[in-house]
């Protein structure tokens, strides 16, 4: 696959911050998923890190809760009573952008439940510049999956994985309520996927950088972050940001989040998605690749949204929590198979679990460069 047009020149938000916010770099977002700036009012007090901790950068608070206040001497005065326990706030423990790269390449060899190149045909058809993404115009007469060996749908976390797709009202703003069997699917899946070689190179690595003690720990927060609920819309507990990413939901007429391959190529089959066009087709020559893409979804329009394809469930999952574990709210400056690719995640900073802990609002791909 190779790119239509550099995604560098796809600016169809606004651009996206690096690590340190005094040196921006050309990352661009691919969307704007971002829900609306919590008020100041949301916290107890703005002097105070509680529901804060590692949020992003923002020069409008007073004191701040990230990973680097103390290297900057601004840490609000509870931050290590509140913040400190988590394991990001020493500049010792700081994840590098090397070393960011380093675990993302050694993710991708480990990925051995990926498609091979015969195991997807792909027909991507018109590329569209970023200036036409909001014309809602189909280019694009044909499926974008032209065949799918689901013999890979067979591979257990392929199955745990699709077990949690229909388990989600897609509209924000109505509550859901899992039954006992839908609980026990989302075991079933951190089950699976915690028995891959993704996953174990992912654990391996952030209990060496000391995220976590325990593998049980692990899993316990990874189900918190992406399973535990909050609300988007007037319902309480109408979202997670497993259904976000992976599932998909439609907020005010628009898609927000579905950033899965196998989501989409499940809904094209059925007759629900239309695929539209593409305004980026990435430089891998195998899977997984990366698609930036707009189509309807059932009478509701993606303006752009970016999805890896052929990879398999564990390997998206491993690489959106190294993200948001190591770069919460920030671009995470990843490279895979020698290309780089930054992905973009957002904290839900409207609720917490345990200690302040923030859930998955959103995780995308916004960039890559040949």
């Amino acid at each position: 696959m190779r790119a239509c047009v550099p995604l560098i020149v796809a600016l169809l938000c606004s651009l996206a911050w690096a690590e340190d916010p005094k040196e921006p770099e050309p990352f661009l977002e691919l969307e704007g998923e971002t829900e609306e700036a919590p008020a100041a009012n949301l916290y107890s007090a703005p002097d105070s890190c509680r529901g804060r901790c590692l949020e992003a950068f923002d020069k409008h608070h007073q004191c701040h809760c990230n990973a680097r206040c103390r290297d900057f001497g601004n840490c609000c005065e509870d931050f290590e009573s509140l913040c400190d326990h988590e394991g990001f706030s020493h500049s010792s423990d700081a994840i590098t952008k090397e070393e960011l790269q380093s675990i993302s390449e050694k993710i991708y060899r480990a990925d051995t439940n990926k498609a091979r190149k015969e195991d997807i045909i792909i027909n991507s058809q018109n590329c569209i510049s970023p200036s036409e993404t909001r014309d809602q115009v189909d280019h694009c007469p044909e499926p974008l999956f032209s065949y799918v060996n689901e013999e890979l749908f067979s591979k257990p976390t392929y199955t745990a994985f699709i077990n949690l797709l229909n388990n989600y009202q897609r509209a924000t703003g109505r509550g859901e309520h899992f039954s006992a069997q839908q609980l026990a699917e989302q075991d079933a899946f951190l089950r699976e996927v915690t028995k891959t070689a993704v996953m174990k190179e992912l654990y391996s690595f952030l209990r060496d950088q000391n995220r976590y003690s325990s593998e049980q720990e692990f899993v316990n927060d990874l189900k918190n972050m992406w399973f535990g609920l909050y609300s988007r819309g007037n319902d309480k507990g109408d979202s997670s940001g497993f259904e976000h990413v992976f599932s998909g939901e439609v907020k005010k007429g628009k898609v927000t989040g579905f950033h899965n391959w196998i989501r989409f190529y499940m809904q094209e089959k059925e007759g629900l998605v239309d695929y539209y066009s593409h305004i980026y087709d990435g430089p891998w020559d195998s899977y997984p690749d990366v698609l930036a893409m707009q189509f309807n979804w059932d009478g509701y329009y993606k303006e752009v949204g970016s999805a890896f394809i052929g990879s398999s469930p564990e390997f998206e999952f491993a690489l959106y929590s190294l993200c948001f574990i190591a770069r919460p709210g920030k671009v995470c400056q990843l490279s895979l198979g020698g290309y780089p690719l930054a992905i973009q995640t957002y904290t839900w900073d409207k609720s917490t679990y345990g200690n302040g802990k923030k859930y998955i609002a959103t995780a995308y791909v916004v960039s890559s460069t040949q």
